[in-house]
């Protein structure tokens, strides 16, 4: 008696089947496609995520306190790992990673009354709840008011594998010209000096011999002695292992040659019992066709 799969059978095996592979390939829409150097090539997905719920809160200085002096220490509690940004009167003014629960980041303000805010951000950059608002005043006739001169910038983060140029676009505006420019990346080298000839965008420079998470300080002298600081985050991007996922000693960041590869383990859980189904169910149905055969031949004999 000779055995064969019917087409119905054949039709079940050949759909799990595709399930499968569909369920393999098929990523999220905000999937990266990339080949490294190597030619070897990753598949990463980002899967979105609410917005934080969980705000900072500016412990120091206290609402209402006069300033002398700047920049000014501003200290707080925040969610662990998220990205806390400065604003004075809706203004961006520097940016630290909250660690261990904490931030303490330095700041100038405006001639007369600062109203200070800080927002945490998660790596999608969305934005959580505000701090509470402190309202601080640096008097018009201060030695060192640091009103005239300011510096900003359109990333508060940014990163670059370690032995790669970190380039970061910096704007200075106000004050007299000429400038002083002096930038500590937080790594321990000695800070970068720069001869800024007029106000506007200019671009800061370095290399990050290591990965890690690291405060970088700016501060802007113009030719009477006015300053403006700037404190902003730069990332040395830490290797990855397809294995264990980030290894660097930040937890974030890139290798030079490698690129991360995601498992999505999820579609495969639900094709996987899927074709084990299919295929328990065509045996059955095979089995239970062939009895049905040969019970005719017997009715014919």
């Amino acid at each position: 008696m000779r055995r064969y799969l019917p087409k119905s059978i054949k039709l079940l095996t050949t759909t799990g089947l595709i399930v499968f592979l569909l369920s393999i390939v098929m990523l999220p829409v905000s999937s990266v496609y990339s080949a490294t150097d190597s030619g070897s090539v990753g598949l990463e997905g980002t899967i979105s995520a609410p917005p934080p719920t969980t705000g900072a809160t500016i412990s120091f200085p206290r609402d209402g306190a006069v300033i002398t002096n700047q920049p000014l220490t501003v200290t707080g509690i925040c969610p662990a790992g998220l990205l806390v940004k400065m604003f004075k009167n809706n203004v961006f003014s520097g940016s630290v990673q909250c660690t261990k629960g904490s931030f303490s980041i330095q700041v100038d303000l405006f001639s007369g009354v600062n109203e200070l805010v800080a927002r945490v951000y998660d790596d999608l950059d969305q934005a959580g709840p505000d701090s509470n608002i402190v309202r601080v005043t640096l008097p018009a006739l201060s030695t060192n008011i640091g009103a005239k001169i300011s510096l900003t910038s359109s990333f508060a983060k940014r990163g670059a594998n370690p032995g790669d140029k970190l380039t970061w676009p910096i704007t200075l505006t106000g004050g007299s010209s000429p400038y002083a420019i002096s930038v500590d990346w937080g790594d321990g080298k000695t800070p970068d000096i720069i001869a800024q000839t007029f106000p506007g965008t200019f671009n800061i420079e370095h290399k990050y011999d290591n990965p890690g998470i690291y405060n970088i300080i700016i501060r802007a002298t113009d030719k009477d002695g006015n300053v403006a600081f700037l404190q902003l985050v730069g990332v040395g991007n830490g290797p990855l292992s397809q294995t264990t996922g980030t290894t660097g000693s930040d937890g974030t960041g890139q290798d030079n040659n490698k690129q991360q590869v995601r498992i999505l383990w999820q579609p495969a859980a639900i094709s996987i019992p899927l074709i084990f189904s299919t295929f328990y169910l065509g045996r059955k149905y095979e089995l239970f066709t062939l009895r049905k055969r040969l019970e005719q031949r017997d009715d014919i004999r």
